[in-house]
């Protein structure tokens, strides 16, 4: 066993762990600098994360440790248990801003959506591993599309639009990926706008569509629904070059900027760190993603390409999303920033994604 953890950690990537480290990094210097500009400076949260970011990297090298093929064996089984969750916290679980989705234990919460993505990623992984040569017939399309169905209606029930949406782009990535007929994929784009469209008379609530209203013109509504877009574009624009210094933010310090340390945590950045601080973020994404991809050329599994795949496209996605959100080029949907915002799940399940992706490349540099 000694061995065996010698060996994987001399395969380890410390180049790709270190860009996520860093990253976390970031995220935990400015969820301190929001817990500085409360009233009475209350450091819970900043100790939560803490907590979340050693129990996610003990994960991770444990993860990274045990060989990823015995996750595909079970993928099936985390399929049926994320369903059995997903009911769970529809009957159980707690409501926080209208929306019934945490499972509270002992002061700790846990968001099964955040496990759910993982689980999606080894579903999807293991079908197309085992269908390689014959992925262009539409029962496979049928298939991992009743999947993602499944989940997504009962995320879409709790509400949460934002994470339903985000699992719906990861599927619709790895099937372009995997080789469907373009026909499929814009046949479903269509579909997708057609349901847009009818949900907008019949299924979106009068706050999801003023979302939409104030993201096209959000000016029109800067002090209601649209503030909190306006008061990212202050922060995002005040930090300038070097930016205002770790707890000198004044949209952050003076409670200007809502949702600071989650949705908003890359405008308290721009503001704090300033231009800089923000290339630096988005150089240790890039790294992460040149790493991860670097390694794809290299594989001669399948699960491990399409797992690799499904991970960076996750990670990219919300990264994408939670950046437009902070300068205004897509609506506020509530989408976190991966390995910085404020929320333990996130960052655990994220670190063992990481985890998982690790033991692929270790794996993959014993074969050569």
């Amino acid at each position: 066993m000694f061995n065996k953890i010698i060996l994987s950690l001399k395969h380890f990537d410390w180049i790709l762990f270190t860009a996520v480290l860093l990253l976390v990094c970031f995220g935990l210097a400015e969820i301190y600098s929001v817990a500085l500009g409360q009233l009475a400076i209350n450091l819970l949260n900043f100790k939560k994360q803490i907590f979340s970011i050693i129990s996610g990297l003990i994960l991770l090298f444990i993860f990274a440790i045990i060989d990823y093929h015995n996750l595909r064996n079970y993928s099936n089984h985390f399929f049926i248990i994320g369903v059995i969750i997903l009911i769970g916290v529809l009957l159980f679980g707690h409501t926080i801003r209208g929306t019934k989705s945490w499972f509270y234990l002992a002061g700790f919460g846990f968001q099964p959506v955040e496990l759910i993505k993982l689980i999606l990623i080894l579903f999807l992984a293991r079908y197309f591993s085992l269908t390689p040569f014959k992925i262009n017939q539409p029962k496979h399309l049928f298939i991992t599309a009743s999947g993602i169905i499944i989940f997504m209606v009962l995320i879409l029930v709790q509400p949460d639009f934002g994470s339903a949406l985000i699992l719906f782009l990861v599927w619709l990535v790895l099937i372009t990926l995997a080789g469907f007929d373009k026909k499929y994929i814009i046949s479903i784009i269509l579909t997708l706008i057609i349901i847009l469209s009818g949900s907008w008379f019949l299924l979106f609530k009068d706050y999801q569509k003023q979302r939409i209203i104030t993201f096209l013109n959000p000016r029109a509504n800067q002090f209601n629904q649209g503030y909190n877009a306006a008061q990212a574009l202050i922060a995002v624009g005040a930090g300038g070059i070097m930016g205002r210094g770790i707890g000198f933010g004044s949209q952050t310090q003076l409670k200007f900027l809502p949702e600071a340390q989650t949705d908003f945590i890359l405008a308290v950045s721009a503001e704090e760190l300033g231009f800089l601080g923000v290339i630096l973020i988005l150089l240790f994404f890039s790294i992460f993603f040149y790493r991860c991809l670097y390694y794809l050329r290299r594989l001669n599994d399948n699960f491990g390409i399409f797992f690799i795949l499904g991970a960076t496209s996750l990670i990219f996605i919300e990264m994408f999303i939670n950046i437009g959100m902070n300068i205004g080029l897509l609506p506020v949907i509530g989408i976190s920033l991966p390995f910085l915002s404020y929320g333990g799940s996130a960052m655990i399940f994220n670190l063992i994604m990481v985890g998982v992706i690790e033991s692929i490349i270790i794996r993959s540099k014993m074969s050569y």
